[in-house]
């Protein structure tokens, strides 16, 4: 016979009041670090950030911040180990893979708005990019250079997710 086990109404209102606190004293304490403009609580982007196109369930984060530089993730990652906090990177949740999920809750770190390409080197066949850079918008500004970015993974897909999931698409083994 399995045994069933009530948990008083006061120990999940206090657990949630505890962790509501410590979510609102973590985005004031990102809020400093990368401005107001770059950290949200509302629901709705949480949600937003909560899954990508797997099957995996979505698991909400408890901020979302907005890196806009290297340096924006530097400080956000070391304060978030310093309070050990999770901190979960997010591209443009296209993946198949559910690792944007933040199932311990966290901090989801956004990488959307470093979408510059730094620099181009045809001669070589490199270039240096943000990781919020999409594979179409790399393939838009170096169209003029003869070079071509090939690898498709089926989405628009930004190339710090494609690098973090090991992204290629059908179209790797042709290029």
């Amino acid at each position: 016979m399995i045994k069933s086990r009530s948990i008083p109404i006061s120990n999940i209102l206090r657990k949630f009041t505890q962790r509501y606190a410590s979510s609102q004293a973590l985005a004031t304490d990102l809020k400093n670090i990368v401005g107001n403009d770059n950290v949200a609580t509302t629901a709705s982007v949480r949600e937003q950030h909560s899954h990508d196109e797997s099957y995996h369930a979505g698991h909400v984060p408890d901020v979302v911040v907005f890196a806009q530089s290297t340096d924006h993730v530097s400080k956000i990652v070391k304060y978030c180990a310093s309070k050990r906090v999770p901190v979960i990177p997010f591209g443009t949740g296209t993946g198949l893979e559910g690792g944007v999920t933040a199932p311990k809750g966290g901090v989801c770190l956004d990488l959307s708005r470093m979408d510059k390409v730094l620099s181009v080197n045809a001669e070589d066949f490199d270039c240096t990019v943000q990781a919020g850079v999409t594979r179409n918008a790399l393939n838009t500004y170096i169209r003029d250079t003869g070079l071509q970015f090939p690898i498709d993974p089926g989405a628009n897909a930004s190339l710090g997710g494609m690098c973090a999931t090991s992204a290629s698409g059908t179209m790797a083994v042709r290029y």
